[in-house]
């Protein structure tokens, strides 16, 4: 089995800039450079056989290369506890076209439409109970922003999951063509 989702792998630049503002909230799980992405599909575990079917059908999207920079910081919150600290994109439009491209793509490869719209953002760190408050840093760094970055590709990443953290690889890469 494959556990798989698609995402887009920002720069090394944007991810520095990520990982300076890292900490300043006990308790978190702070991403390490390794795992910084920007999830266009969540897909899950798939056997061999499917996974090929949607490379296939991801190896069929077309979109222009497009512009994005990082526009603030946020949080998810469960029953009004915040559950992850995310970096927030913008614009949005293109990252909303090829999250519908790539998500019509996995429906022609058998999986189950996206059920949950589509939020584009980077996630920084995972939250329980434990951790402490974000306030402080999301005053402090909540206006974060960067240069606009080149999206260019997108990839097809492989997770595989160990006591101390997911493992992320990229398997595929998808260049995107004008």
């Amino acid at each position: 089995m494959h556990r798989l989702f698609v995402a887009i792998r920002p720069p090394a630049s944007i991810r520095s800039q990520l990982l300076d503002i890292m900490g300043g909230v006990s308790g978190a799980r702070w991403q390490s450079d390794e795992q910084i992405h920007l999830t266009l599909r969540f897909i899950g575990e798939v056997d061999g056989r499917q996974a090929d079917d949607i490379h296939a059908a991801l190896s069929g999207v077309r979109q222009a290369p497009f512009d994005i920079a990082l526009a603030g910081l946020g949080t998810f919150d469960r029953r009004g506890e915040p559950t992850a600290l995310w970096a927030g994109v913008n614009p949005r439009e293109a990252l909303s076209d090829l999250h519908r491209k790539v998500d019509q793509a996995c429906q022609r490869a058998g999986l189950s439409p996206e059920g949950r719209a589509y939020h584009p953002h980077i996630t920084l760190a995972r939250l329980n109970r434990s951790s402490g408050p974000v306030g402080g840093m999301l005053a402090a760094e909540g206006g974060l922003s960067s240069l606009p970055f080149t999206v260019s590709a997108f990839h097809l990443f492989e997770s595989h999951l160990t006591p101390s953290g997911p493992i992320y690889r990229i398997a595929e890469t998808y260049p995107l063509n004008p």
